[in-house]
Order: structure tokens, then C-alpha cells, then sequence
């Protein structure tokens, strides 16, 4: 209990500084007030939101600042999430605090290395600097890690050679993070004198213990213990190589939680190595948890080399180095596939057969796609149809497929700041809604369509509704060597090409040759009723794969 006690103190309250920007005053609705928790820090008003949005992120850094000065987070130091109940990260901080029958299923609980965080809330009016451990900061949404503590120094081994002999009760001795390995003094025999009880002991405290096999460990020392996935490895587990293995394992995740960057394929192998070490701890000691253990393991290094495909385009076990450099795409396998089923809906759904018109349907198709309205400006407009924009809202709003609250000229004098609110009834939820995009997914590639049409040498070459189509067209139809179509097909069909930028087939060779000259297609060919052809590597991260 002494031993107990002394390392509770030695432990202190991580440090918390929240700063706020609250309202104030009546006679003007803009004036805020600047409040800090630091004992030092006086309330500071301001006469707007943006003026005191400035002065609360200039506060916060001259706390980081200090705190970098005086050595940054504290090794020792208890997490500052944990002392309000983890709230900062849950929604039910009794259910945590086990204030209701223990903690909630799936909650986090507190471990690896103290961290230096700061979070910041989306109104811009709340910014919190706090000593957290590195699981609530991963946890709290919005939350950075500025800096990791180092470990603090291990504890000496006690004089006394009684003391150093008890063991220590509850393990409450170590209190430590769970990403720092600890290892309990040897005691010494019963017989020995006072100078033989003390070398054993200072050994112990400096020197850890070699993961060795057992027959190569030191006759009395014991076995070295491991934690992988919050459980402690038994030190009588066998085989051997299946606890060598568990071991090296929780040393290998938390030396990748350390990394900078992340690497998709090493996270992968991990969990691979995990899912099969976790079975064979199943069959040796028939635990149903660690059977569930090994399939969760299974399924994250499933979905780590899906996530490095969709991001780069390439396939985690290809060894194929013919095609062009791995790249970063904007969007995923599966946005790729919403992309193309716009496509196809403005095909099909388009009320003209005209370039302008089509353009023009895919572009705010895209931006209703989950409600069937959206915003839009008169800058928008003017870039997608140029001259023509006021023409194709009239043919559109005619058509019945586009609802304004106001006439097309007014539409096209809308400012960023006051656009234009716009409905397409075919897309509203009461509907048949073709589309199933997600919110991200929807701004993503709405934001893809975007840069394509709004590609500088597209602009340059003057390239009409047409040509930006097929450019649309082609860029959502690759191979990961960013051939276009499919490996089945050997092309893109050159009627669809042609039905979807509203031009006649025998002219769509005419704007791959414009799309050639752009810098945006490598090569093209139409013979044989197909579109062949390889996008320039410029446009490989707005590829979408097929």
C-alpha cells in the first residue's frame, strides 16, 4: 500500500486551457467577449466575430508556445480527458464514468503516450488545449496531436531488500500507459545477504529483460510479458513461438501508431499477422473472444489494402511496374462508380440533345443529387455554359426539369455570398431518386466534376461543351495504367461517347484529337467503333477507375 500510494502522487492532473468566444453585450449583436480557464488570462472583448476569432487563435498559440518552452506535455501526467469522465468524446460521460452498470459497449478507454492536443469546434467558438492520452485524442473528433511525451523514466528499485521481496498489490505499482512495457523487480532469495538481495534488484530496474527463448533466459528471471489489443500475454502461453510472436506483435502496432504517416500495406500485414496469431490463441486455449478477435482482425486488413487500392489505383499485390507511377486518386473505386451512373443519367434523362444542355443537367444533377435542390451562383453558371448559360436555364426551366425562384437572368447575377436556391423534381426524395450518394461522396464528386471542366488548358484551348464532356466521360472510364475502359472491352463504346456529348459518332474523333492537343488524353483512337486511348499522366488523380 506505501508503494501504492507513492505512485499515485507521483502522478499529476493533465493540464487543460479552453478558451472561449461567447456573445456580449446588447448594444451591438457582433460584440464577443474572449474568455480563458488560465488563472493568468483576463477577459478580453472585441467588436466582431471575425476580429475575436483572430484573437483567440493568436491565445491559443501563445499557450502552445509557452507550453513547447517549458518542455512540452509531461510524461507523468494523468489524461486531462479522463478527469471530465471522457466526455469530450462520448455522448453518455455516467455511462464511461460506470455510473450505469459499467462502461458502455465500445467506449475508449485511456492509453498509449501522453500527448500535447488541441481541439477547435466547427463554429469557431470553442478551442481546448489539454495533456490527453493518445486513445481520447484519436477519439475526440476534431481533435490534433501537436506532440507525443516522452515515457517517463523507469522507477528505481526500493532499498529496501523486504520492500523490493513484496509483491506489488493490484498492479496499481505500474501505473503506466498501456504502450510502455514494465517488468517487476526479481526478488531475491530469502537467504541471501543484504549486498546479494540489492544487485539483482538494481539489474532488474536498469537493464529489461531479453525476449529470449527460455532456454537462453537466465535460470529465476521471468518470462518478459506482452499486451497486444488491451490483453496481457501469459507467460506460460505456448508454443513459444505463438507468445514470441503475440509480443512482437503489440510492440509492432504501437511502434505504427508513432508513425507520422501512415502506410496502408504495413497496417494490412499486421493485422494479417494478428488475425493468424489470434487463431491459433483460440485453438490452444478454446477462447470464443479471441476466435471473434481473429475475424476482426481479418476484416481490417481486408478493408487497408481495399483503402490503398481506392487510393491509389493500384492493387496491393501487383508486382506489375510497367504501368505509370503509383498516384493518389481524388476519388475512390465507389465514387468512380456514382460518377458513372450520373453519367448514365444524363444520358438518358438529358431533356435536349445538346452539349450545353448536358453539361449543364450533370453539373446541377450532381449538386441535388441527395435532395433534389442546391445552391448556385451566377459564376458557376458562366463558367460551365459561358454565353450560352441564360439560353440553356430557359430550355431547362421549359422543360420542367429545373425550378427557379427567380427568372435565368437573375439567377446568372447571383454573388457567392446570396446564390441562387435551385429544385430538379426528378431527383426529390418523394421520387424514384436514381442516386444513392452519401453526403461526402456527393461533394466529392461534385468537386471532381469541377476541376475537370474547369481544367486550365481546357480553358486555354477554348474547348467547348462537347470536348468537357468527353473529357468528363473519359476521366471517369480508366484502367489503374490509366488506359481507357475496361481490359474486357479494349475501349470506351463510341456510341455511348457520342450520346452523352450530344454529338454525332463520326465526330467524336474530332474532340479526342482537342482533348490530345490539351495535354488531357496521351493518345486516342475511334476505330472500330471504340475509343481507345491512355489520359495523360497530369489527369491520372482525377482518374476514376473502373
Amino acid at each position: 500500500m506505501v508503494v501504492e500510494a507513492s505512485t499515485q502522487q507521483d502522478r499529476v492532473a493533465g493540464r487543460v486551457w479552453t478558451v472561449r468566444l461567447d456573445p456580449h453585450g446588447r448594444a451591438s449583436a457582433s460584440e464577443v467577449r474572449l474568455s480563458c480557464s488560465g488563472p493568468a488570462c483576463a477577459d478580453e472583448r472585441f467588436p466582431s466575430t471575425a476580429v475575436g476569432r483572430k484573437a483567440a487563435v493568436a491565445h491559443v498559440n501563445m499557450h502552445l508556445a509557452r507550453i513547447r518552452t517549458g518542455g512540452g506535455p509531461r510524461g507523468d501526467a494523468w489524461c486531462g480527458c479522463r478527469a471530465a469522465d471522457c466526455a469530450w468524446h462520448t455522448s453518455d460521460p455516467d455511462a464511461v464514468a460506470g455510473r450505469r452498470g459499467g462502461p458502455r459497449p465500445g467506449a475508449v478507454r485511456c492509453g498509449g503516450p501522453v500527448t500535447l492536443s488541441v481541439y477547435a469546434d466547427r463554429t469557431g467558438r470553442l478551442w481546448r488545449i489539454a495533456e490527453t492520452c493518445a486513445r481520447c485524442a484519436a477519439a475526440t473528433t476534431g481533435c490534433r496531436v501537436l506532440d507525443t511525451a516522452p515515457p517517463p523514466a523507469p522507477r528505481p528499485a526500493p532499498a529496501d531488500p523486504s520492500a523490493a521481496g513484496r509483491e506489488p498489490t493490484g498492479g496499481s505499482a505500474a501505473a503506466t500507459f498501456s504502450d510502455q512495457a514494465s517488468s517487476s523487480p526479481v526478488s531475491a532469495p530469502a537467504d541471501s545477504s543484504d549486498e546479494d538481495a540489492a544487485a539483482p534488484a538494481a539489474e532488474s530496474a536498469t537493464v529489461p529483460a531479453a525476449r529470449a527463448a527460455s532456454s537462453g533466459r537466465a535460470p529465476g528471471r521471468a518470462k518478459p510479458l506482452g499486451k497486444i489489443a488491451q490483453r496481457t500475454v501469459p507467460p506460460d502461453l505456448g508454443p513459444e513461438a505463438l507468445r514470441v510472436e503475440l509480443i512482437e506483435l503489440g510492440d509492432a502496432f504501437r511502434a505504427y501508431q508513432k508513425r507520422t504517416e501512415p502506410d496502408l500495406l504495413l497496417l494490412a500485414e499486421l493485422h494479417e499477422r494478428k488475425a493468424r496469431a489470434f487463431a491459433l490463441w483460440a485453438d490452444v486455449t478454446a477462447d470464443t473472444s479471441l476466435r471473434l478477435e481473429a475475424e476482426r482482425a481479418e476484416k481490417a486488413a481486408r478493408s487497408s489494402r481495399e483503402m490503398y487500392e481506392n487510393r491509389f489505383g493500384v492493387t496491393s499485390g501487383d508486382g506489375d511496374d510497367d504501368g505509370p507511377s503509383t498516384v493518389e486518386r481524388l476519388l475512390t473505386r465507389s465514387q468512380a462508380a456514382h460518377a458513372r451512373t450520373v453519367l448514365r443519367y444524363v444520358g438518358a434523362h438529358a431533356p435536349h440533345a445538346e452539349a450545353d444542355v448536358h453539361l449543364a443537367v450533370f453539373l446541377l444533377a450532381l449538386r441535388a443529387a441527395r435532395a433534389g435542390t442546391g445552391n448556385v451562383t451566377g459564376q458557376d453558371l458562366s463558367g460551365w455554359l459561358r454565353d450560352d448559360a441564360e439560353r440553356v436555364l430557359e430550355q431547362l426551366i421549359a422543360a420542367d426539369w429545373l425550378l427557379l425562384p427567380c427568372t435565368a437572368a437573375e439567377a446568372l447575377a447571383a454573388r457567392p455570398e446570396n446564390p441562387t436556391p435551385f429544385t430538379v423534381p426528378e431527383l426529390l426524395p418523394e421520387g424514384s431518386r436514381p442516386f444513392t450518394l452519401g453526403k461526402a461522396t456527393r461533394s466529392r464528386v461534385s468537386g471532381w466534376a469541377q476541376k475537370v471542366v474547369s481544367d486550365r488548358k481546357l480553358r486555354k484551348k477554348k474547348a467547348d461543351a462537347a470536348t468537357r464532356l468527353l473529357a468528363l466521360y473519359t476521366a471517369a472510364q480508366i484502367r489503374p495504367d490509366g488506359r481507357l475502359g475496361s481490359a474486357d472491352d479494349g475501349g470506351l463504346d463510341l456510341a455511348g461517347a457520342a450520346a452523352f456529348c450530344a454529338l454525332p459518332p463520326d465526330e467524336v474523333a474530332a474532340r479526342a484529337e482537342l482533348l490530345v492537343a490539351a495535354d488531357w488524353l496521351a493518345e486516342a483512337d475511334t476505330a472500330g467503333g471504340l475509343l481507345r486511348g491512355r489520359i495523360s499522366e497530369r489527369i491520372l488523380p482525377l482518374g476514376g477507375l473502373l
